[in-house]
């Protein structure tokens, strides 16, 4: 079967005992980086019996057959990492639908999560949440992303570089406000292992000196903001398009502004 395992985010004894059997034991391990796993392997002082393949990016797609092949004959294939869970911003998905799809069976070794590890330790509210993966790379798709949070209700949690972090900071602050509350937790579980709480203005002085390590961003929700009833809205399109805009142009306007929606704001104002 295909085994997928968490891996430790930078302290070896956070690895469980059903990792340390399943290395042991594995007929295949594919490893996001071989370097990084022999060297995890090595700290568990454990010696693999069967053979070590690289699963990362630029070649998950052409492994995938060689995988599933495997499984079928019999082989149990353990997919590991850098840190973490695979498939959750690493390799791993589309094993899993190959697997899916070939009717085999898979099974996961729970164990460390940078995304709720930082989420336990911001301080923020827990109960709902939502994963955004890594922040977009280039600032203006970043500030898209960004406005996109603005009226998000749950504590949002993501990735991002140490390189681009003050910038992102920055934009937040500008995007969401300067009091929004957040949390930079960087290098979890390891010797510099560091957690910033603070509104996004804050944080983002403190970064402009440079941050180093991997970084999770935790982003507590939007506050609930009461919507105006119907009847106000409408008033405002129709205002707006007595100023001179297009009644479709307006309807869009008032409604992402408000979070509602445009064609059921659009059908009241033309039935007003």
């Amino acid at each position: 079967m295909l085994v997928l395992a968490a891996t430790p985010l930078g302290d070896s004894r956070d690895a469980s005992p059903r990792l340390v059997a399943a290395f042991t034991n594995a007929d295949v391990i594919a490893a996001e980086d071989t370097r990084r796993t022999r060297n995890l392997i090595s700290a568990l002082g454990v010696t693999p019996t069967g053979r070590m393949v690289s699963f990362y990016d630029a070649v998950e797609t052409s492994r995938i057959a060689g995988l599933v092949e495997a499984i079928q004959e019999g082989k149990s294939v353990l997919l590991v990492t850098d840190a973490g869970m695979p498939s959750v911003s690493d390799p791993g998905y589309r094993l899993v639908a190959a697997c899916v799809e070939a009717d085999l069976p898979i099974t996961c070794l729970p164990g460390p999560s940078a995304v709720t590890t930082a989420l336990a330790l911001s301080g923020l509210p827990c109960d709902r949440f939502c994963f955004e993966g890594f922040a977009p790379r280039k600032p203006g798709e970043r500030r898209k992303w960004l406005a996109a949070l603005a009226t998000e209700p749950r504590t949002a949690v993501f990735f991002e570089s140490p390189h681009r972090i003050a910038s992102l900071l920055a934009d937040a602050a500008e995007v969401l406000g300067a009091d929004r509350r957040a949390a930079v937790c960087r290098e979890l579980t390891k010797t510099y292992e560091e957690v910033r709480r603070g509104g996004l203005a804050e944080l983002a002085k403190w970064a402009e000196d440079g941050v180093r390590g991997e970084i999770t961003v935790v982003l507590s929700g939007a506050e609930p903001v009461e919507t105006p009833d119907l009847a106000t809205l409408v008033e405002q399109v129709r205002e707006l398009a007595a100023a001179g805009t297009r009644l479709k142009e307006a309807a869009a306007e008032v409604a992402a502004e408000h979070g509602v929606s445009k064609k059921s704001l659009y059908d009241a104002a033309v039935a007003k």
